[in-house]
């Protein structure tokens, strides 16, 4: 038996090889997945700017110790605020995430990649300041996109056939796991380096899911990556400085993650790590909605000149949707606050139909207040197609599928309108991505004054010229 201990310390869990080896060694060929990194990086910072409009999440932002001065620091864009490392990339993450309008990935897990964001940019200011006062080269941002790439590479393969959900965790944790990665690549960190940080990732574990879901919904999941992401480079500058790793993380009987948190699963990754999860990613483009109800959303919308002036004269409304809708965002009962109005398939379905419209202000307390928008969930029924929830999983599909019909008192109703991908899926790439555009420009508006507007577009909408960047220069266009 004692054999047999010493043999598995010896040995390294395979995720935790993988995982490095493609951080550190990893060649990013696809040109679709290097071009889509640069609208994963314009949208995710636009969804921050946006949120900068609201209090609660400017709340969280700045040093943590009001004056802190921190010499060659990490900037935050949109803001003045020059911040550590760690802390900047909690900032950044908390922007990008507050308003869930940012890209996503679905799977057995779900999550958000560009979460990882928040540390890559964080680390790579502070690297390129870092240099520059040392009389090197910045970084540019052709090296942000290539790590972007590998981040939700990491993030999603892990979410492909991995559901911390069903062991009520949080997805915040693959968060964690791909920028602990990533970043200490960044840092010039070796393989066995990424395979300490990362282990020391798994070890921390995960969030439970407790604020995402009724009777908890609460902000908390609208920081929880910003958490995530700044954890991952305390853990990769910590290695750096020479802190150990756990080999068996994973597999430790009894002690590791699998056996802990994961019902003694063993934890896969069903593809090799290249470029399948930046070329596939959804792009929220129309509305600030969980993403499951995307479609929901698009087909309430197209239904709303139907039933506008007979609201008073509905009985049912019914969602067909996927499994995955029906176990985290079909709610009943009242919903607290925003947080939990943004996670709720029948609010989400109920705006649609009575605005024509959906934006994050449409979550607030001034609209929720609205008795028709209750009077309708009351009549909502949501129903599984089991087709939906195997196209939802079929890795040639990746649909989101909804349809929503309006039945009437008199008898009569509308069709059933169903939307199987929605505008940001991979299958309508060319209609989206003009319109990607368009929210970016939108929301640089709403932060910053025009001159500065005119400069931020003139720098990022040609592909060669921001790769070419310096991160330095990127960073700098950004501060107010």
């Amino acid at each position: 038996m004692s054999e047999v201990k010493v043999k598995r310390a010896q040995t390294t869990d395979q995720v935790l090889e993988r995982i490095a080896e493609y951080a550190v060694y990893g060649e990013i060929t696809s040109t679709e997945a290097l071009e889509t990194s640069q609208y994963v990086l314009l949208d995710t910072l636009g969804c921050g700017f946006l949120a900068l409009r609201y209090p609660e999440c400017t709340k969280h932002l700045g040093p943590i110790v009001p004056g802190t001065v921190v010499p060659n620091g990490s900037r935050v864009p949109g803001t003045s605020y020059e911040l550590d490392p760690v802390h900047a990339a909690f900032n950044i993450g908390c922007m990008i995430r507050w308003l869930d309008y940012n890209d996503t990935w679905l799977a057995a897990e779900w999550g958000h990649p560009s979460d990882n964001l928040g540390g890559i940019l964080a680390i790579a200011d502070y690297i390129s300041r870092r240099q520059i006062a040392d009389g090197k080269d910045p970084l540019t941002m052709d090296t942000v996109m290539e790590y972007i790439v590998k981040a939700h590479e990491i993030q999603g393969v892990l979410a492909l056939e991995n559901s911390l959900n069903r062991e009520g965790l949080d997805h915040v944790l693959y968060v964690k796991v791909a920028t602990t990665a990533v970043v200490t690549a960044m840092l010039g960190g070796s393989k066995e380096d990424v395979t300490n940080a990362v282990s020391q990732a798994w070890i921390d574990n995960s969030s439970l899911r407790t604020y995402r879901h009724a009777p908890n919904t609460g902000s908390r999941k609208s920081w929880a990556a910003g958490d995530a992401t700044s954890r991952g480079v305390r853990l990769a500058l910590m290695t750096m400085n020479g802190e150990m790793g756990y080999k068996t993380a994973l597999s430790a009987p009894k002690w590791g993650f699998q056996d802990v948190l994961f019902s003694g699963k063993e934890l896969t990754l069903a593809r090799p790590f290249g470029s399948y999860v930046m070329e596939n990613i959804l792009f929220k483009i129309s509305y600030p909605a969980e993403f499951h109800a995307q479609t929901a959303a698009e087909a309430a919308i197209k239904l709303h000149k139907q039933i506008k002036g007979r609201i008073q004269d509905i009985e049912k409304v019914t969602i067909t949707t996927h499994e995955s809708a029906i176990r985290i965002i079909d709610k009943e009962g009242p919903l607290h606050n925003p947080a939990d109005r943004d996670h709720c398939l029948q609010y989400i379905t109920a705006i649609g139909l009575l605005y024509g419209s959906l934006n994050a202000d449409h979550y607030e307390d001034e609209v929720a207040r609205n008795p028709e928008i209750d009077r309708l969930r009351s009549t909502m029924v949501t129903i599984e197609n089991e087709q939906y929830s195997k196209d939802y999983l079929d890795p040639e599909k990746r649909s989101i599928s909804n349809a929503v019909q309006v039945f009437f008192n008199d008898g009569t109703s509308t069709e059933q309108l169903a939307v199987e991908y929605p505008i940001g899926h991979r299958r309508r790439r060319e209609e989206g991505l003009p319109l990607l555009l368009n929210k970016f420009k939108d929301n640089v508006k709403t932060r910053f004054p025009s001159r500065q507007t005119n400069r931020i577009l003139n720098l990022c909408e040609d592909y060669g010229s921001l790769t070419r960047t310096p991160v330095t220069h990127f960073m700098e266009a950004f501060r107010i």
